[in-house]
């Protein structure tokens, strides 16, 4: 699987990236992972809902949920700690 496969979400409308993931599929990906750290985990959660729900019913699954931590330096200088997850939707075969 090639890095084009990845969606980072950000601070952007969450339609964005649904339509990020959905062109992804149309253009013969069998699977799409959805990454986003901090604040957007949320976001990132409601793009794999929407797009599962709404855009690919039946043609879609969750297929597994990576969360972890990651350790990035702050505007002073310090190290934080962020949470992260990692979305892998799939086609259904």
């Amino acid at each position: 699987m090639t890095d084009d496969n990845n969606i980072f979400v950000g601070n952007k409308p969450t339609m964005n990236y649904v339509l990020a993931v959905v062109t992804q599929f149309n253009s013969g990906s069998d699977e799409v992972k959805i990454k986003a750290r901090g604040t957007a985990i949320s976001r990132a959660v409601d793009v794999a809902e929407v797009v599962r729900n709404r855009f690919l019913q039946n043609v879609a699954t969750v297929k597994s949920i990576t969360i972890g931590t990651e350790v990035l330096t702050n505007r002073d200088g310090r190290p934080s700690n962020v949470s992260s997850i990692e979305i892998t939707i799939g086609k259904q075969h």
